[in-house]
């Protein structure tokens, strides 16, 4: 069970009245969190911000209030989004169409702050590029070795069209593996050696292998790239990767490839073509 499983109990179908007349503000929110989202009698609400009001044209009349909720949990503080929907005096975390089983919740994602397209992630292609795209990704990840590599391709040859930001996002239950990788790829980045972040997309290595001495010596054959234990283990790396998890919780992203198009969220992963110049 995951963390934010622990903390919260949100039910499918359940919506809860509020006021019809009621103005939707953070403190009705966070009345709402308190009473229907966070279950856990361990877990203390002390407050919630609204990220972003949102619409879809699927769904007339409700509005959709993407949220961080700062939570408490055991001495540690926590944020932890939190999508809910609101119409005519109702809400809900979760709105289902009964006939599709299509789950809206699944559907939107926040608009990427200006914040995270800073110089730390710039992986590929020039910071003042007509657009920009930002992944969250695991190198590990069949379906970003299918992705990433091609929009990466782009932003190198097209670096006034193309800014590629780059944020980790290791999938340490499927592929333990990509925990030391990560860590490999963000120093080789930091020094400048872009070329290794590309290369970790051919890697040959078993995906459960944890030893981390094994894992550079194959990184190293492999790319030519030569790193110690000590500089993958530093703080600096730990605390840079722990960030890049907290932006993935902001922008709710739970799985990779997860790309955005100019602060937008692409679904279909290839929206960045049409910048690629024939």
């Amino acid at each position: 069970m995951s963390l934010m499983s622990k903390l919260l109990t949100s039910a499918l179908i359940a919506t809860v009245a509020l006021s019809a007349n009621t103005e939707v503000n953070n403190k009705v929110l966070l009345n709402y969190i308190e009473r229907n989202v966070v279950k856990n009698p361990q877990v203390e609400v002390k407050g919630i911000k609204i990220l972003e009001k949102r619409e879809l044209k699927d769904l007339p009349g409700w509005d959709i209030y993407l949220t961080s909720m700062h939570l408490v949990y055991h001495k540690k503080n926590i944020d932890a989004p939190e999508m809910i929907f609101v119409k005519d005096g109702l809400a809900t975390s979760h709105l289902v169409n009964i006939k599709t089983g299509r789950d809206y919740r699944n559907e939107i994602k926040p608009t990427v702050p200006a914040s995270m397209y800073n110089d730390a992630h710039l992986l590929f292609g020039n910071k003042d590029a007509k657009h920009k795209l930002l992944v969250f990704s695991d190198p590990e990840c069949p379906f970003c070795r299918d992705v990433v590599p091609g929009i990466m391709k782009a932003a190198k040859e097209n670096p006034q069209q193309i800014a590629l930001y780059y944020y980790h996002l290791p999938l340490l239950r499927i592929h333990p593996v990509s925990g030391t990788l990560t860590r490999i790829m963000h120093v080789a980045q930091s020094e400048g050696k872009k070329d290794v972040v590309q290369k970790m997309y051919t890697l040959k290595i078993n995906p459960r292998e944890t030893d981390t001495k094994k894992i550079i010596a194959a990184v190293k054959k492999q790319t030519g790239y030569d790193i110690t234990e000590d500089k993958i283990k530093s703080d600096e790396v730990t605390k840079a990767l722990e960030a890049d998890a907290k932006a993935a919780g902001r922008m709710m992203v739970t799985g990779t490839p997860t790309v955005y198009v100019d602060g937008k969220w692409d679904k279909m992963r290839n929206g960045y073509k049409k910048f690629i110049k024939n």
